[in-house]
């Protein structure tokens, strides 16, 4: 079992891990939840572990709702604005595509228009107070704020007006150009690395040869002690354990 000072491997094709507990503040439109967004290159799987709530979704295939509780397995791909509603006590193990991305930016909340700007996004999405120690007031204000846009882009579907949507992902785009060469890179280090690595391993026993099972191993890393103020709630992330490796001991 891989200990103290060895380092994790990459979790199985190199996904991203993270243990979310759906915010309960109240919303404007008498909803409880998270922040919806939508993420540009990776796709997204909840899996219920407790309570009850609903995913509400807005794509090119219309406002679509998809309740949740324990035991189901929702997922969604890129371009997929989503929004997790605690209906109760909602806990999900939510699994990313492309483990690293998320956190590299691949995600952009449905604010206003006005907000959607390289100048004004970062500011409108940042969590941390005045002296840079993340606060759940101003999780909550980006929350809103993220709220706000998504019913508006809703009102605008149901009037008919898809460009709306465009409109949003166009913005959405244009704020992430200036990362994509950095997500390239941790793809080709990780999910890609990962899928070259197994069809050698096919290649290597359609030869006869077997000596990589000889390198078998198991890990494990503890539910993560730190919180953080996640889009959709409080996540516990295994991700940036598993990078970091073991404390020394």
């Amino acid at each position: 079992m891989t200990g103290a000072g060895d380092g994790y491997p990459d979790f199985p094709g190199s996904v991203g891990l993270s243990h979310l507990t759906a915010y309960p503040w109240p919303t404007a439109d008498d909803e409880h939840g998270g922040s919806p967004h939508l993420h540009l290159a990776c796709a997204e799987c909840y899996v219920v572990v407790g309570g009850r709530g609903r995913l509400v979704t807005l794509s090119p295939a219309g406002i679509q709702e998809s309740t949740l509780q324990a035991g189901d397995v929702v997922w969604f791909t890129p371009g997929t604005i989503h929004r997790a509603v605690n209906d109760g006590e909602l806990r999900v193990v939510v699994v990313m595509q492309n483990g690293g991305l998320p956190e590299a930016g691949d995600a952009v909340m449905t604010f206003p228009a006005e907000h959607l700007t390289p100048g004004a996004y970062p500011a409108a999405a940042s969590v941390l107070d005045a002296r840079g120690r993340p606060d759940r007031n101003r999780a909550r204000a980006r929350r809103d704020l993220a709220v706000q846009g998504f019913l508006e882009l809703q009102r605008q579907w149901r009037q008919g007006n898809s460009g709306a949507l465009d409109d949003f992902y166009r913005a959405a785009a244009a704020l992430v150009r200036p990362r994509l060469e950095a997500w390239e890179k941790t793809v080709q280090e990780g999910a890609a690395a990962a899928a070259r690595t197994t069809l050698r391993q096919i290649d290597a026993l359609r030869a006869g040869d077997w000596a990589h099972l000889r390198h078998a191993e198991v890990s494990r890393i503890a539910e993560p002690p730190q919180q953080s103020l996640g889009m959709c709630g409080f996540l516990r992330a295994y991700d940036p354990i598993r990078r970091a490796g073991p404390p020394d001991t």
